[in-house]
């Protein structure tokens, strides 16, 4: 990758020669993935990625997944014309603790590339992608098909999961040239065709002004028999962490189908490890998301505002829908045997106040803002970034939804934008470094009330 600024390109759209002919898809015979104890990848997953010519070692993907907002990692695991062809750390084990820890990866191929791009062959054994036009590029189709056999072989020997995506690497090319173009749009076709038949799913990596442009006009044209990718990574390096790019609309290969590398070649450092990389935005799978989750037999516990509650007095009267959340929540963490009615009765004092003793905060009949900030932490407290969705996300959200700060975010369990921004936001309020990141700081802060 990384070839988007470096290639100028003619932006034509494509000639009529390309939507005629059906895809062949004879080849090697390569028996059904057999199931694998890793999960499919990425699956569903919105938030950030970078890919690295090299993967990088154990010890620099620890480091970033700690000290990072990135979920998501690219590797190259095929293709002859890859610019690290030695892979010195990829191997089943480096999958496996990778997907382990919460990497959502990226796998992908850089074999044959198209026939007028001057920059390859890399070498002299990788051949570039046949222009030859007879028989509707059948030659092109074949190495298509040859090269799927070739990245689904790679995958199963690094135990990458039978469903997961596989992207192919389409360097960017002059597609203005009608043979070139045309080869290199039914070598994907041929071999996003084979990668569907071998039980995994297709993807294309390419630069938005060129592959990603040509392969739009052939969606837009429809033409018989031809296969396309089921996801897109667009490269297109507009600074903007999002999917859509100028160059195609943003209706195809949406919702969720659409990576963005809209970042070039630079240097990070986290948790002290410098890699080069190129940043991406990924939305891939369903997106992430969150099942829903009841408690206490469908008690309302999830609100954009959590007020202070206090005994009933002659001019105060505290909510019930509020009452019975806390009821609820004191239960689930045990603390709690009395009635769920929202009545906050000497019961529930007793019961908040020996959650008071337990958390260290101040013993009496009033329930705080930040005492439920201690009731969301008191559960699980995972590191959580961009992307990361389930109820340890939605007790984040409501922890720092007690609170009378403007940034309040929608309890979705997922953390999104508006809950990096309210994460951000409480980080900076208690001094501390602002990475948008739950982390065993933010967590040891939320549950002392902070």
């Amino acid at each position: 990758m990384g070839d988007f600024t470096r290639f100028k390109y003619v932006r034509r759209a494509l000639g009529a020669g390309l939507i005629s002919g059906v895809v062949g898809v004879a080849g090697l015979a390569i028996p059904s993935p057999a199931a694998a104890a890793n999960p499919v990848t990425p699956g569903n997953f919105t938030g950030f990625g970078f890919d690295q010519c090299q993967a990088p070692s154990q010890t620099a993907m620890d480091r970033w997944w700690k000290h990072s907002n990135f979920g998501a990692v690219g590797i190259y695991i095929a293709g002859n014309s890859r610019g690290c062809r030695n892979q010195t750390n990829l191997s089943a084990t480096w999958v496996r603790n990778q997907q382990a820890r919460g990497w959502r990866l990226l796998p992908i191929t850089l074999g044959p590339q198209a026939s007028c791009n001057p920059h390859f062959p890399r070498y002299r054994d990788d051949p570039r992608i046949s222009a030859n036009p007879t028989n509707q590029y059948a030659t092109a189709k074949r190495q298509g098909i040859n090269q799927a056999n070739a990245t689904v072989e790679a995958a199963k020997r690094y135990g990458i999961a039978a469903g997961s995506t596989m992207f192919y690497d389409l360097e960017g090319f002059d597609i203005g040239n009608k043979r070139c173009r045309e080869s290199a749009m039914w070598f994907v076709s041929a071999w996003s065709h084979r990668i569907k038949v071998l039980g995994y799913r297709p993807g294309m990596y390419s630069s938005a002004a060129s592959g990603i442009k040509a392969m739009y006009a052939v969606w837009h044209a429809q033409p018989r028999g031809f296969v396309y990718p089921a996801d897109l990574w667009i490269a297109d390096w507009d600074g903007r962490a999002g999917t859509s790019t100028r160059y195609i609309p943003d209706t195809p290969w949406n919702p969720h189908r659409r990576v963005k590398q809209y970042r070039g070649p630079h240097k990070e450092t986290h948790g002290g490890t410098t890699i080069e990389i190129d940043s991406n935005y990924v939305d891939l799978g369903r997106g992430s998301y969150a099942r829903p989750v009841t408690h206490c037999g469908g008690v309302p516990v999830s609100f954009t505002y959590y007020p202070d509650l206090k005994p009933r007095s002659g001019s105060y009267t505290p909510s019930p829908i509020y009452t019975k959340a806390l009821e609820c929540m004191l239960r689930e963490r045990g603390n709690f045997g009395g009635p769920i009615d929202g009545t906050y009765d000497a019961g529930l004092v007793r019961s908040i106040n020996a959650w008071q003793r337990a958390h260290g905060l101040a013993v009496r009949a009033t329930w705080t803002k930040g005492a439920w900030k201690t009731l969301w932490a008191a559960n699980s407290r995972p590191l959580l970034k961009r992307g990361s969705a389930g109820e340890s996300v939605r007790d984040l959200q409501r922890a720092l939804s007690a609170t009378s700060a403007p940034q309040r975010p929608k309890i979705t369990g997922v953390l999104d934008w508006n809950t990096h921004v309210a994460l951000v936001a409480y980080q900076k309020r208690l001094g501390r470094t602002a990475t948008g990141m739950a982390t065993e700081v933010t967590w040891y802060d939320l549950a002392h009330g902070r």
